[in-house]
């Protein structure tokens, strides 16, 4: 089953930029506020698909369209051609922080981000307890989330994005989360969710995640796929040798 198809994505930003001009071309400029706007072509005919229990990795440099592309597949922004048809629940990772009200509690931000990421408030108590045991953090449930550290708050957002049961998971560098017992226990969940169906699409500059979860790269050079492969031929893909 494919999950995601795009076909021919094109996205342009319009962005200020500096230009020579006269003290009255300047004047007019501060008092109209219109800036002079520059067309950039983030993404330039980019097509792909992602399948039913697949894992695909997306590389680049910065400013290569790796998380504008994540942003138009999860609906944040719209494109300017090409068409992007997805099948079944997005959940996107691509924020992290930005759900969580930091004056409420653990339970009220699981509440909180459940409903966010398209749970009834019946789902999420249901899911209740088996995602405060995933995140290990059952000592802080009434604590609010100012007190928590960085760590915390990631474990928090991944266990309630991952008991959502998404089709198709976005998740935007941040992979394995808190220590290596719970980065292990983090990558184990991923793989459930793709062996009962799911697909995930990680955008990551960390070579080794990439070879380690994913099946297939695409590399993205100036808004264009450079390369797109199968991780079996890791070492020539992600120039490690």
């Amino acid at each position: 089953m494919k999950r995601i198809v795009i076909k021919n994505l094109i996205k342009d930003f319009k962005i200020g930029f500096a230009k020579r001009q006269s003290a009255l071309q300047r004047f007019i400029a501060v008092f109209s506020g219109v800036d002079v706007k520059k067309k950039i072509r983030v993404l330039d005919g980019v097509s792909i698909e992602v399948s039913s229990g697949e894992i695909l990795g997306i590389m680049g440099d910065n400013g290569s369209g790796k998380s504008t592309l994540l942003r138009l597949i999860a609906g944040i922004f719209k494109q300017d051609g090409g068409q992007i048809v997805t099948d079944g629940k997005i959940i996107s990772l691509i924020n992290l922080f930005a759900g969580l009200k930091d004056r409420l509690t653990m339970r009220d931000n699981i509440f909180l981000l459940g409903s966010f990421f398209g749970m009834t408030r019946r789902e999420i108590k249901e899911r209740f307890d088996d995602i405060v045991t995933f995140s290990e953090l059952q000592k802080f449930v009434e604590t609010k989330i100012y007190q928590f550290s960085n760590g915390m708050m990631q474990r928090l957002i991944f266990s309630v994005a991952t008991h959502c049961n998404p089709d198709i998971l976005l998740i935007d560098e941040v992979f394995e989360v808190g220590d290596e017992k719970f980065k292990k226990k983090s990558g184990g969940r991923i793989k459930e969710l793709v062996n009962n169906g799911a697909c995930v699409v990680l955008v990551s500059h960390d070579e080794d995640i990439i070879k380690r979860y994913c099946d297939r790269v695409v590399e993205l050079v100036n808004g264009r796929i450079k390369k797109n492969g199968p991780i079996l031929f890791s070492k020539q893909f992600l120039r490690l040798e």
